[in-house]
């Protein structure tokens, strides 16, 4: 059995439903050595992000404590306990990026969307992060959204980057 992470976009799943999808990647990854982050992976593209109530559900299905979801949950910063925008910006701060300027990249763009890091914007479309190291170190600085990865960024070109995503020409 191959279940899919990814949402029908023409039909709203319920909360139901999608407990009943992450019910079947449990039951198929379960018994598996070390599948919780593989679990915890598919769970967060099924719901979107990990509440708490998500958790315990795991735990349950699992028959593993709350402490060790949790702990995998909140030590890795790929999960989310809060609802993320539609598009989630990572900026590298890594040694590269850091020193080429990624804090200017961070500071501009807490400017720009008007959140701080770690907060998704009003309308949901935005969520800004950091992160650690993106491997492009002689590409610094360095951001993703979502999946795409934007080498050598300049903190004057970062609204035109954004007013992409807010138009949806990405």
């Amino acid at each position: 059995m191959s279940v899919q992470t990814k949402t029908c976009a023409c039909k709203k799943e319920t909360d139901r439903e999608k407990n009943e999808r992450i019910a079947e990647v449990i039951e198929e990854l379960k018994d598996r050595e070390g599948s919780l982050i593989q679990i915890l992976h598919m769970a967060q593209g099924i719901y979107g992000y990990l509440p708490l109530k998500l958790q315990q559900f795991i735990a349950e299905k699992l028959n593993k404590p709350l402490s060790e979801v949790s702990g995998v949950v909140t030590f890795y910063s790929f999960f989310s306990m809060k609802p993320r925008g539609e598009y989630t910006i990572r900026v590298c701060l890594g040694t590269a990026c850091y020193v080429r300027g990624g804090k200017k990249i961070v500071d501009k763009l807490r400017e720009i969307l008007g959140i701080e890091v770690g907060e998704t914007t009003e309308d949901g479309k935005f969520t800004l992060e950091v992160m650690r190291c993106i491997g492009a170190c002689g590409l610094a600085p360095c951001m993703t959204i979502n999946d795409k990865v934007y080498k050598q960024v300049n903190p004057d070109k970062l609204r035109s980057i954004i007013d992409m995503y807010r138009g949806g020409a990405n």
